[in-house]
């Protein structure tokens, strides 16, 4: 049997509380309420104003916004083999998207650029912030007048504004993952 928004609502609200090893009456003491309301409201049977749903997220220490949003739709697996991939024709350089879209304010990419292959000619800047890790190989990047040198397990992050150039300088193939925002692939 399909649940409804108020059960979906319940049941989250409870399987917080339990992990928080919080009695029933311990949050509804914490609120204000009483015990038969706040399990009429993780059974579904009762639904809580807005400031009842704010009161019970503070005393859960969650924002409000994690027992109205669906998590089903937002957490989404992407599958190595299902990843969006972008290859430059006669590139050195592989790009996939490892979050599941770019609806999101965020974006994640596996790249895997061929010892000597560079991601671009000369620096290129665009909107948002950056965060690289390098997972194989050696990483030379350039970031304005700044040049930094990353072996495995090295990350880096700035602002994508600034000028920026990535080199693989090893021997293998050099594989890093970026987590960049806004999203820009």
């Amino acid at each position: 049997m399909k649940m409804n928004e108020n059960e979906k609502l319940g049941s989250r609200i409870r399987k917080r509380r339990r992990s928080q090893k919080m009695s029933l009456a311990e949050l509804a003491d914490k609120i204000g309420k009483t015990s038969s309301y706040l399990s009429q409201v993780e059974r579904g049977l009762a639904e809580p104003s807005i400031t009842a749903l704010r009161e019970i997220s503070k005393a859960l220490d969650v924002p409000i916004f994690y027992f109205l949003l669906d998590n089903e739709k937002h957490n989404q697996v992407v599958r190595r083999k299902e990843r969006k991939v972008l290859q430059f024709p006669g590139s050195h350089l592989t790009f996939e998207l490892i979050s599941p879209d770019l609806n999101n304010k965020m974006e994640m990419i596996e790249a895997r650029l061929e010892p000597g292959a560079s991601t671009c000619e000369v620096p290129l800047a665009h909107q948002g912030e950056e965060c690289t890790l390098v997972i194989e190989g050696r990483m030379k990047i350039q970031i304005g007048d700044s040049v930094h040198i990353l072996e495995k397990g090295d990350s880096i992050y700035y602002l994508a504004s600034l000028p920026h150039k990535i080199t693989s300088i090893g021997e293998e193939d050099l594989v890093f993952v970026s987590a960049i925002t806004p999203p820009n692939f």
